[in-house]
């Protein structure tokens, strides 16, 4: 087998037109190059330099593996002069996916041209997941960032999953309902409201979230007619299905059908988390950086 200390041994002795030349400018004893040189053409089955008192000659197989000679070890050299820019968070490519209830608004797009106006070398492609398909997904390889919404209700142990930002939350009604015109309202007021988005059995998230806030005033989010837990919860609020409550950047969204109306209760919160891989490379972690720093609250 042909080996990179072989290649480069034979590039040298080619260059400096002898063994004897070759052997000072690799810093090795001129027994040990010719040995290797040897075992090359041995391994190749081919005849690569005629040896003389006057230096050395390619033979024609000799002039056709010195051509490819330097042609794998270029590759190689740009090879690893990339995988080092990727390591340092340089270039390459980031897969992200983020929950519907963490839209990808307000700072994270201009968080996320700054960073790649930065890095000139660096791509990234952006989807939507669940917050338990992004933990699958990031766990398998198959994305490298998750932007969550909390609780996940089966963490992984194998990845970080940093929380970043807290967001209020408030409660959005179509623009005729009756809560349509008040400031503030208590979560225990809307007991008897139809919800427009309930918790699946098997997810956290912002439905799950909403109904443990529910739950501590003694109520379970009453279905309404249609429920989402996707952004188009939004569309059936406006269209008068019920009401949701959603985080301040999801609410952000709405359009003029839907009123947005303050919550009185202090720990109606919600907060976003980063999912990486415990052994990301520098390329992720630098836009992961770059990504909660466009969401960390002072």
């Amino acid at each position: 087998m042909v080996s990179l200390r072989q290649l480069r041994y034979f590039l040298e002795v080619v260059d400096a037109g002898g063994f004897s030349a070759a052997a000072e400018r690799l810093f090795v004893a001129q027994s040990a190059l010719s040995r290797q040189i040897s075992e090359l053409e041995k391994a190749l089955q081919a005849v690569l330099l005629e040896r003389s008192s006057k230096g050395v000659t390619l033979t024609p197989a000799g002039r056709t593996f010195v051509t490819e000679a330097r042609r794998v070890l270029t590759e190689l050299e740009g090879s690893i002069a990339l995988t080092r820019s990727v390591a340092r968070g340089e270039q390459g490519s980031v897969r992200v996916a983020h929950s519907s209830s963490v839209p990808f608004a307000g700072g994270l797009p201009v968080a996320l041209r700054a960073h790649l106006q930065a890095n000139s070398g660096v791509t990234v492609e952006v989807s939507t997941l669940s917050s338990e398909q992004q933990q699958d997904e990031v766990e398998a390889g198959r994305i490298d960032l998750g932007l969550v919404r909390l609780p996940v209700l089966r963490p992984a142990p194998s990845l970080v999953c940093e929380t970043i930002a807290r967001e209020r939350l408030l409660l959005l009604v179509a623009s005729d309902h009756a809560l349509a015109g008040v400031a503030s309202v208590s979560v225990a007021a809307l007991a008897a409201e139809p919800f427009v988005s309930l918790p699946h059995r098997e997810r956290g998230g912002l439905s799950y979230r909403v109904a443990q806030l529910c739950q501590q005033h003694g109520f379970f989010p009453r279905a309404a007619a249609a429920t989402s837990r996707k952004a188009t919860l939004v569309n059936l609020v406006a269209a008068g299905f019920g009401v949701a409550i959603v985080p301040e950047s999801l609410a952000a969204l709405a359009g003029p059908d839907v009123r947005r109306v303050a919550l009185d209760d202090a720990n109606a919160e919600s907060e976003v988390a980063l999912l990486r891989r415990r052994d990301a490379g520098g390329l992720v972690v630098a836009l992961a950086d770059a990504l909660a720093g466009a969401l960390k609250a002072p």
